[in-house]
């Protein structure tokens, strides 16, 4: 009697694993739950996989090198930055995420950051409830109509971020070196090069994807070179911004504020974590969340259904739906019949 796959969920924080569960043993498999912080705590586990699912925790290539029938690994997620995907590719293994299942979220999200530091929202809730009730507990404010957004990056969350920012009365600017001008225009924004991103924006929305072209994309040089008293939102991944440089132009008053989804260190992918080791979380004009730009109820089901589902494909001899490196394993197939 042959054994079943098996399925290893490395890290998860969604309560149980119910839902990937029911698929994939649908498909003729077992699961392994695990709750692994670091690489090292996947290695044994790792080597006798036929599957991979990972939230949190880094695939790097210590793992992918002890993989002995791995097919498939999925990302819960956009984002493959903690899967060493060259490494999976050069063995033969599939790599997958979750596409556009979050969309709507983390542009409402970044939208949220901006109207709540732009309208001063928590500077007039702390004042109230100190039994302050003053208009001027909560200036300056400046009027949203005629300011200039910039947004970093102009695929679907991009897209979408636009047009909501849209009946604000802004003008939308984008920076994205993957743009085509048609494109720009035809969604009715202004493509410019970083440099006037900079100079112009009076909020810069930043959906970044992490990569080595985009590891502080916003440094101390950038700062430097924004207007005075901008706005800096962030709901792509932390390390995209400079944290020390951050709070360096926030402190000296040359950045009005920021709404930050994940600070760089990124602290669900930490064993222990303090705000204590970040000062950014000791100023009042910064607004953190736990990277939770991409929940809702019916995001985080969609998520987990999707990624357990693209496993259940490639086990059971389908394509995936949302593989990342099919065109390098394919030529990686070529050269082998070459």
């Amino acid at each position: 009697m042959s054994k079943k796959p098996k399925v290893v969920i490395t890290d998860y924080d969604y309560g149980d694993v119910d839902i990937e569960t029911r698929i994939l043993e649908a498909a003729g498999a077992e699961v392994v739950a695990l709750q692994a912080k670091r690489e090292d705590d996947l290695l044994e586990a790792a080597r006798d996989c036929d599957a991979i699912m990972n939230q949190y925790a880094r695939v790097g290539a210590r793992t992918i090198a002890v993989m002995e029938r791995c097919k498939v690994i999925a990302r819960y997620g956009v984002g493959v930055d903690i899967v060493d995907v060259a490494a999976a590719s050069a063995k033969g293994i599939l790599v997958t995420n979750v596409r556009d299942y979050c969309t709507d979220e983390v542009a409402d999200h970044a939208v949220s950051l901006w109207l709540a530091l732009a309208r001063r929202l928590f500077d007039y809730d702390r004042a109230t409830h100190q039994g302050i009730w003053r208009w001027q507990s909560g200036s300056p404010i400046h009027r949203l109509r005629g300011r200039t957004v910039g947004i970093v990056s102009f695929g679907k969350i991009g897209q979408a971020i636009a047009s909501r920012a849209r009946p604000f009365g802004v003008e939308l600017i984008v920076y994205d070196p993957y743009l085509a001008a048609d494109v720009a225009t035809s969604l009715g924004v202004r493509q410019v090069d970083k440099a006037t991103l900079l100079a112009e924006a009076d909020v810069l929305m930043m959906q970044v994807p992490m990569t080595a072209e985009t590891r502080h994309f916003l440094g101390e040089a950038e700062f430097a070179a924004m207007r005075p008293g901008a706005l800096v939102i962030n709901t792509g991944r932390g390390p995209t911004i400079d944290n020390k440089a951050l709070y360096q132009a926030l402190v000296e008053g040359r950045i009005a504020g920021a709404g930050l989804d994940d600070p760089e260190e990124e602290p669900a992918k930490l064993a222990n974590w303090s705000p204590a080791g970040n000062p950014i979380f000791t100023l009042p004009n910064v607004i953190v969340t736990p990277h939770v730009a991409y929940y809702s109820e019916e995001s985080i089901r969609s998520a987990r259904e999707i990624a357990a589902s693209e496993v259940a494909r490639v086990l059971t001899g389908e394509p995936p739906k949302n593989p990342v490196n099919a065109a390098a394993l394919r030529a990686l197939e070529g050269q082998t019949h070459a």
